[in-house]
């Protein structure tokens, strides 16, 4: 039985991101720093170990834990 995708277009919006944060965020992952190493390197066992929905699931989660804390938080 397979597992209908979930519709990241549809519904109304809950998080907003503006043009500058997405573009700092993409920076910092493909940087050839520390930061850029961990991020890429958990993309990539993110993306090997979970499917298309667990993912979405999973930045839905880490998105709403981000607004639930703050900045100084780490």
């Amino acid at each position: 039985m397979a597992i209908k995708p979930i519709d990241l277009t549809g519904g109304k919006s809950v998080f907003c991101f503006n043009e500058s944060q997405f573009a700092q965020a993409q920076k910092l992952a493909a940087g050839d720093d520390a930061s850029g190493n961990k991020i890429q390197a958990a993309l990539a066992t993110i993306e090997a170990d979970m499917t298309r929905n667990e993912r979405a699931a999973l930045a839905f989660v880490l998105i709403d834990r981000l607004n639930k804390t703050s900045p100084s938080d780490g």
